[in-house]
């Protein structure tokens, strides 16, 4: 029964005479026009049921058929929704990971939710080759929207593989604060310590507009202000796993932007072998080290703010 009511609203989609609705989609050379139905469109998507409204409906035309324009949807990628409106299917195994990226985030711009889970779900579990091919500009989109959590984490987990080369790209220093933070609180980032707090510092003082590299060259102001830019990352750097060298030569030298109590419980930890209680203590989990493999980098930041002008961005800075 479920097939056949399928197969009928597909037939209803290609063969129907009763079309009222001219949706005209792309832009420039790339244009398309589909005909549908405005009862099905609206009931199946938020979207269309407030854009078909009688207060936001386009003028019809002559054959009384209402013209609605969306320039910022690739025609490919209407087809698909198109389809997955009137039957509740998709197919994407013929699908580049352009393609699918981009349905992604008309999916997400229609109100069609089921839809664009099963497009994240499918893009990390069939496309992660894609994904890594494409990371800077991945990675530049997904950690704009919190509905994309799924791609932020496989994000998030690629860099921890291999950080090093993420964190020492020309692009690290003006990496949001947020991502950085959710990086250094990871178990499974696999970076030393002292490592971790290093690119800590460089990031700080990156913040900070005009702050010299040289610390020598710092007033008291210079300190305090590093302090603060960086305050909430201080307990996630695991203070005991730096070697009493390691933090002699690295970390000492910042004692002015440590609080005085995180201070004092580091030194407690190195004279009297006892855990500190206000930053993370534990080691993080070390992984079997695996055949080097190509590390993704940062982009440059793209000025992006929603999933619509994410779909207006072009060119598409990514392979097929």
């Amino acid at each position: 029964m479920e097939y056949s009511l399928s197969k009928d609203l597909s037939l209803m989609l290609t063969e129907s005479d009763d079309h009222n609705v001219i949706i005209q989609v792309g832009e420039n050379q790339n244009i398309k026009e589909f005909r549908a139905h405005s009862n099905i469109l609206r009931a199946r998507s938020h979207y269309f049921q407030i854009a078909l409204s009688k207060k936001w409906v386009a003028k019809k035309n002559n054959d009384n058929m209402v013209k609605y324009q969306k320039p910022n949807i690739d025609p490919t990628v209407f087809e698909i929704i198109l389809r997955y409106i009137y039957t509740d299917e998709v197919d994407l195994s013929e699908k580049s990971g352009a393609d699918i990226f981009k349905l992604l985030f008309a999916s997400d711009e229609l109100l069609l939710e089921k839809l664009f889970k099963y497009v994240q779900d499918y893009l990390v579990e069939n496309r992660a080759t894609w994904i890594k091919q494409n990371f800077d500009f991945v990675f530049n989109i997904v950690f704009k929207f919190v509905s994309c959590k799924k791609l932020q984490e496989h994000c998030l987990e690629s860099i921890c593989e291999n950080p090093q080369q993420f964190f020492s790209s020309k692009n690290f220093p003006s990496l949001d604060k947020n991502i950085f933070y959710s990086l250094l609180k990871r178990d499974d980032l696999q970076i030393s310590e002292v490592i971790a707090w290093n690119h800590l510092i460089k990031w700080g003082i990156n913040q900070i507009p005009c702050l010299e590299n040289d610390r020598n060259k710092w007033n008291e102001n210079n300190y305090e202000e590093l302090k603060k830019t960086i305050s909430q990352f201080i307990p996630l750097i695991r203070f005991s796993e730096i070697s009493r060298a390691d933090f002699f030569d690295n970390v000492r030298p910042y004692k002015a932007i440590i609080p005085h109590n995180v201070y004092e419980e580091i030194m407690k930890f190195y004279m009297k072998d006892i855990s500190p209680i206000s930053i993370i203590s534990t080691p993080r989990v070390r992984r079997a080290k695996k055949k080097s493999k190509p590390t993704p980098q940062i982009f440059e930041d793209l000025p992006i703010t929603n999933f619509k002008e994410a779909v207006r961005w072009n060119p598409y800075s990514f392979r097929k």
